[in-house]
């Protein structure tokens, strides 16, 4: 696999997490540490995105 086709492919599961967030936090009774851990885990995969890039 490229770099670019890694740094895509992290992109889009960046989009996808994100919309998931979104989505869990209009949900009446969704847990807050659920919603922490997936703001977690988007923050670490835009962290490796740029780090990719700046490479």
């Amino acid at each position: 696999m490229s770099l670019g086709s890694h740094i895509h492919e992290l992109r889009k599961k960046h989009e996808a997490l994100s919309m998931e967030v979104e989505r869990a936090a209009r949900r009446p009774g969704i847990d807050d540490l659920e919603i922490a851990q997936m703001k977690k885990q988007k923050l670490r995969l835009k962290e490796e995105i740029n780090r990719l890039e700046s490479a």
